[in-house]
């Protein structure tokens, strides 16, 4: 046993020397200064702490923090502080030592670093709170101060991302629900576009594995066609560049896999409808660096010669680049095969940035070690905004989660003030949003706007290019319906915190007034009796609850002592079917009252990391939400709810998102094991060119050649365009694909597609 113990030593002391001596390689062909001797003192202190502890792959621990550092000097072009605080940032979680150790050993700018990236203890948030989003907003608030923070978590998730599939499977929909919600969008953000669809593709991949590797064999076996039609396309193109002179290199881009699904899932479109899978990359290395967005048009005239370009799909980010540095020049242009591709020409330089992001951008100036320095104008007023939001604290961490991601998702329009300054905002944003970003007070006290000189509403959204002139008003206050239109973190977050800060007064009343119908009453002023009427009055918060009572929206009376004093009547509604939305409701009462207690209450005996399996004996213990409506055959989880019952999402489901990026440690694995005897609701809608006796084919491949129940029927006819819903019951997700494949067959339909 000993020699065998020894000999599993002796392997991974080479594959750990390999590994951080591939490091240093790295490192060496960087333009960084040459600080090896810190990098390898980090290391051995690392491998010291981390001695003898294993992942749950079985490799030694150590090669993770190895792994992360390498991610971050080679994919995100980080230099010492960081290298050093990725080999060390587990040090302080996982082991003895603390930040004040990290200090002492390698100064206040690694461990200040390494702090940043150390969870707070899951324990003290109790099981209610989200420890996810309170850790989220520590990372932020770290990063605020120093951008290496949420770059070396990013590099972290990557890794953690790569060796996912050593984690139980409701581990595995956590960490892929939180990259997608918040880390990608992050780094897509801060210009990692590379990492950015590395992160979407793993998530998708776990999350949906069968859907990934549908769309990976379909690319594989379309790749000889696409070649094909990229080297007729280029030829002629490389013959232009070639009579100019210009050094150039032409790639081709092939949609991610994440994309094409997510497009196929919310255009409705299959894989074959989708046109753009292709792209074409133009980089070129310029003849003068100052010269480069010059050369970029030339490219652009020249190619724009051999094929028509389209009027409307012109991208111009090379004057304004995006928010995260990106500049690039798009056109779309018709082939000679009829098909559109886009072409995007950038420099060598704008290429590194697209792929690296921020980081890049020190490659270009002179001196060694990166230094972030304050003239990064867009990363900065990026940062600035986040540091706005979290100067007003947030009560609740997923309320400044949500604001955050208003921040990342948002691509960008260009709006001028009246003096002719341009200032980037997000796109769908409002004149009220415009009006917030210049300063609180201007947006706290504007009745309208002026945009291209002629009077608009506070709610009217802003197109690109609109030069936009606040009109105020100092008898004007922020108004509640105002949260409904603004779409900046920026707006909301001020808007949120004028109204708290009005609302508190209010509350005050509202809890006097609730402290003397609770006295009148003759019952106990408890804060478990106030969540529990915030409860019945369907209220999420208590605050809220509290100042509904204030401002008499709330009307406390009989039904709020008997909910209180237990002497509520029991009501006779359809118990557990109103959480199974495929059943019909029934007539026996008494068996829906004994449904309603079914629902299975999970206690501390449940193996989380185990799935459950959803039959046609045990369905009527779970809850089947209506934000996504699961039926067999779907990719779905588990999620415990407060009251401790079971939610059954559809893993691409919205709020299932938020739940998995937020609740991580309430998911569970969930499958089916259905038998076909039970129906479930799905609708189907069709579009066509109007024809007579089309409505009668469609139903005869519904209802006698599929034999398929129709439940309901909705259909327009506008200028002989077909459209139609079709509410129907089937047993699982097979039947509705082979319903629309079958339909699809059918002359005259366009479009055929599942809504739910």
């Amino acid at each position: 046993m000993d020699d065998e113990q020894k000999k599993r030593e002796e392997q991974d002391d080479v594959l750990i020397t390999g590994a951080f001596q591939h490091l240093l390689d790295t490192y060496s062909i960087s333009r960084h200064r040459q600080k090896v001797d810190i990098i390898t003192k980090a290391y051995n202190f690392a491998r010291q702490a981390h001695k003898g502890v294993r992942r749950l792959s079985g490799e030694p621990y150590i090669l993770h923090p190895i792994a992360v550092a390498q991610i971050a000097c080679e994919e995100v072009g980080l230099g010492s502080t960081s290298i050093c605080a990725a080999l060390l940032h587990d040090v302080v979680e996982d082991t003895d030592y603390t930040t004040e150790d990290i200090e002492n050993i390698f100064g206040a700018k690694i461990a200040q670093i390494v702090d940043g990236l150390t969870k707070i203890s899951g324990g003290i948030f109790g099981e209610q709170a989200s420890a996810q989003a309170e850790n989220f907003k520590k990372l932020l608030l770290t990063m605020s101060d120093d951008i290496r923070v949420i770059l070396i978590k990013i590099c972290d998730r990557l890794h953690n991302m790569r060796t996912l599939a050593s984690q139980p499977a409701s581990k595995q929909y956590k960490i892929a629900g939180e990259t997608l919600y918040l880390y990608a969008p992050l780094a897509n953000r801060l210009g990692l576009n590379k990492i950015k669809t590395e992160l979407e593709d793993l998530s998708f991949k776990y999350e949906h594995p069968d859907e990934y590797t549908a769309i990976e064999k379909k690319l594989a076996s379309t790749q000889e066609s696409r070649h094909e039609l990229f080297d007729l396309f280029t030829s002629p193109i490389e013959q232009a560049l070639d009579n100019m002179g210009i050094k150039y290199v032409i790639k081709e881009r092939v949609k991610s896999p994440y994309s094409i699904w997510n497009k196929m899932h919310n255009k409705h479109v299959s894989f074959e409808e989708i046109y753009d899978i292709l792209a074409v990359r133009i980089i070129f290395t310029p003849k003068h660096r100052e010269d480069e967005i010059n050369e970029c048009f030339n490219i652009y005239v020249a190619i724009s010669q051999i094929y028509k370009s389209h009027p409307d799909r012109l991208r111009d980010w090379l004057n304004h680049p995006k928010a995260n540095g990106y500049q690039a020049l798009h056109v779309t242009l018709m082939s000679k095969q009829g098909r559109w591709i886009e072409v995007q020409i950038r420099s060598d330089r704008m290429d590194e940035i697209a792929e690296q992001g921020f980081a890049a951008h020190w490659k270009y100036k002179e001196g060694g070690e990166i230094e972030f320095t304050e003239d990064e104008g867009e990363l900065n007023e990026w940062l600035h905004t986040i540091k706005e939001i979290l100067d007003d604290p947030q009560p609740d961490a997923m309320d400044f989660l949500d604001a955050i991601k208003l921040n990342l998702f948002a691509s960008e329009i260009f709006v001028f003030t009246p003096k002719g300054e341009i200032k980037t905002m997000p796109a769908g944003c409002t004149a009220l949003d415009f009006a917030f970003s210049i300063h609180t007070f201007l947006g706290s006290h504007c009745i309208g706007a002026k945009v291209n000189h002629k009077l608009v509403p506070l709610s009217h959204k802003l197109q690109s290019g609109d030069q936009v002139e606040i009109i105020t008003s100092k008898s004007q206050h922020v108004q509640a319906s105002w949260i409904n239109f603004v779409s900046t973190a920026k707006a909301k977050a001020k808007i949120q915190a004028i109204l708290r800060r009005d609302g508190r007064e209010i509350q005050k009343q509202g809890e006097e007034q609730l402290r003397s119908f609770f006295t009148v009453n003759d019952i106990e002023y408890t804060t478990t009796a106030i969540d529990q009427l915030a409860v019945f009055h369907n209220v999420p918060k208590r605050e809220d609850f509290l100042r509904g009572v204030g401002e008499k929206t709330i009307i406390l009376g009989e039904k709020d002592i008997d909910e209180l004093t237990g002497r509520r009547k029991e009501t006779t509604g359809k118990g557990w079917r109103k959480f199974v939305p495929f059943f019909k409701t029934g007539k026996n009462k008494k068996t829906e009252e004994q449904g309603s207690s079914n629902l299975m209450v999970v206690d501390d005996k449940l193996n989380r990391k185990k799935p459950i399996f959803i039959t046609d004996s045990n369905i009527s213990q779970y809850k089947f939400m209506h934000c996504c409506h699961p039926i067999p055959g779907d990719d779905v989880l588990g999620f415990i709810d407060n009251k401790k019952q079971i939610e059954i999402h559809n893993r691409a489901c919205p709020v299932a998102a938020r739940l998995k990026s937020s609740f991580g440690n309430r998911i569970l694995d969930a499958k089916w094991e259905m038998n076909k005897t039970l129906f479930f609701d799905a609708t189907v809608q069709i579009k066509g060119i109007d024809h007579i006796g089309l409505l009668n084919e469609v139903t005869n491949v519904i209802s006698r050649q599929m034999n398929v129940n129709i439940h309901t029927v909705n259909i327009t006819c506008d200028d002989d365009i077909f459209d139609g819903k079709f509410e129907i019951r089937v047993h699982d997700r097979e039947d509705v694909r082979l319903l629309i494949d079958n339909l699809k067959k059918i002359s005259g339909l366009q479009e055929v597609s599942q809504i739910m």
